[in-house]
């Protein structure tokens, strides 16, 4: 972060290298992704034994399913016989085992090596030492979490503490009762530009008036330039002439039925380092993970949970939907037209926050200390 002189009023930014450098990359995946938890998956994905997804976090393919005792597993999906990607399918069903496609090593759902070819001839082989390497697992929210490094971070201060530290408490998110909600939809996006960017466009509101007319109209004070998340505890609040939370400003859907009187007509919006991005409304949740893949390519995969009736009867969603989606198209067009901007010389030593993104800053230094890296004077 350069340490130029500034107005008072402005503080500087990441210089644009962080965006850009594939060295700079390397060290988040290793220091950031691969040290805290990720969130990898709705568990709802992974009813029954057997269904698994694969994902990336940091520089390693995830695999997670669940167990026949019902509990969530995460393995390194590398066969610990000549490492072997083990699954390579996004998403399936196995019957009763993993079975790697290149010698057959077989691991049962608990990672243990069940079975290989002329195994009998490997006496000396210790079946649970040559199983899947172990992930750790956390569910919380209706979402399974992982976390890479040998000894995790404390999820209830790394990741529950995110959302106390926004929202003041941890009855403020029970209310939505988020884990009992069902899937409406799910839309991918693929973003050309770097993680850090999505997520400081997330923090901030300051370009909501210029590029976001429909939200802007659901959530008026928007317009004024500050996010919700720049105080705690805040929920920005419908228009008056607004009914729900949808693309026109029309009537919404079914009311979660633990939603407070206070939160009601209101809007939340919560950031959970390094990758979730959870929104509140009282008739919906949305639910975002990121997922980097270099330093400039974010693949963003957000859900829609609604009440279960009104998925299991097929409610029309898409009045709901369209108000975020075109929220999430409006903010990576941004993000995809700052990255280039990341390699200019015009921003060599940044650029500058202005008083309503000075929360970003804290972001910023954050991510430095991560990194142990600190500014040069």
């Amino acid at each position: 972060m350069t340490t130029t002189s500034l107005p008072s009023s402005l503080i500087a930014t990441l210089s644009g290298e962080y965006y850009t450098d594939p060295e700079v990359f390397a060290l988040e995946q290793e220091r950031v992704f691969e040290t805290m938890w990720f969130c990898v998956a709705r568990a709802s994905e992974l009813a029954k034994p057997g269904q698994f997804r694969t994902v990336q976090v940091g520089r390693e393919s995830v695999l997670v399913s669940r167990s026949r005792d019902g509990s969530a597993k995460a393995f390194l999906n590398v066969c610990r016989h000549r490492g072997a990607k083990l699954c390579t399918e996004e998403s399936g069903e196995v019957r009763r085992a993993f079975q790697c496609p290149y010698h057959a090593w077989t691991y049962g759902l608990d990672g243990k090596l069940v079975a290989a070819p002329n195994l009998t001839s490997m006496p000396d082989l210790d079946r649970t030492a040559y199983g899947l390497i172990n992930v750790h697992v956390r569910e919380w929210l209706g979402y399974v979490w992982v976390c890479l490094a040998d000894t995790p971070p404390s999820f209830e201060q790394d990741v529950i503490g995110a959302v106390v530290e926004r929202l003041g408490d941890t009855e403020s998110i029970d209310n939505y009762g988020i884990e009992d909600l069902r899937v409406g939809r799910r839309i991918t996006y693929d973003v050309k530009a770097n993680w850090k960017l999505i997520i400081e466009n997330f923090m901030e509101c300051y370009h909501c008036a210029t590029i976001h007319p429909e939200l802007t109209e659901v959530l008026p004070e928007f317009a004024d330039g500050y996010a919700a998340q720049y105080y705690v505890g805040h929920g920005a609040e419908f228009g008056d002439e607004v009914k729900g939370f949808t693309v026109d400003g029309g009537e919404g859907l079914d009311r979660i039925p633990g939603v407070a009187d206070e939160q009601d007509r209101r809007y939340y919006a919560i950031t959970v380092k390094p990758q979730v991005f959870i929104n509140l409304v009282p008739d919906h949740v949305i639910f975002h993970r990121m997922y980097p893949l270099a330093h400039d390519r974010t693949v963003v995969e957000c859900d829609w949970l609604y009440l279960p009736h009104v998925v299991e009867s097929g409610t029309d969603v898409d009045r709901s939907v369209e108000l975020f989606h075109r929220v999430n198209q409006q903010d990576f067009d941004a993000c995809e037209r700052t990255q280039p901007g990341m390699s200019s010389r015009a921003y060599a030593k940044g650029g500058v926050l202005v008083p309503s993104e000075h929360h970003i800053g804290a972001f910023h230094t954050w991510l430095q200390d991560r990194l142990d890296v600190h500014p040069v004077g």
